[in-house]
């Protein structure tokens, strides 16, 4: 067989592999559907816990808790699935509150950098800024 047959036999299939992934649903990002939703994704992992309202950023792709000591419960939607962090003010390498209603976080564990989450108002942002911001006092629970 030739070396341009085989390529062009190749490159189909690879396409075609990638349209069926694609066109079963595998290449859809997850959305958190409200606050419920949020709260049991969270508490399938960590049934213990008890968090409070979640705030959902504007894309539904992140939730967050505040729960008893200062730390901040966190769901976050990864492909078409979810992942659970609870994290505290030591955890963050740097927090800004930007305008409007976004907070940029970058966290100090290398296997989740962080983010920019926009939140539809302005007291989402600023409630989960100051949970995290590490120069703020530690308060109650937080978000």
């Amino acid at each position: 067989m030739s070396l341009p047959i085989l390529v062009a036999i190749v490159a189909i299939g690879i396409a075609l592999t990638v349209a069926a992934v694609h066109f079963t649903g595998g290449s859809r990002i997850a959305a958190i559907d409200d606050a419920a939703h949020a709260r049991a994704l969270f508490l399938t992992d960590f049934p213990e816990e008890r968090p409070e309202e979640p705030r959902l950023t504007s894309d539904r792709r992140s939730a967050f808790m505040g729960l008893p000591g200062g730390r901040v419960a966190i769901v976050q939607s990864f492909g078409d699935g979810f992942f659970t962090r609870i994290v505290s003010r030591i955890d963050i390498a740097a927090i800004r509150l930007r305008d409007p209603g976004i907070v940029s976080i970058r966290f100090k564990d290398f296997t989740w950098t962080g983010g920019h989450f926009t939140f539809a108002d302005q007291s989402g942002a600023a409630a989960v800024h100051t949970a995290l911001d590490p120069a703020q006092k530690p308060a109650g629970t937080g978000v």
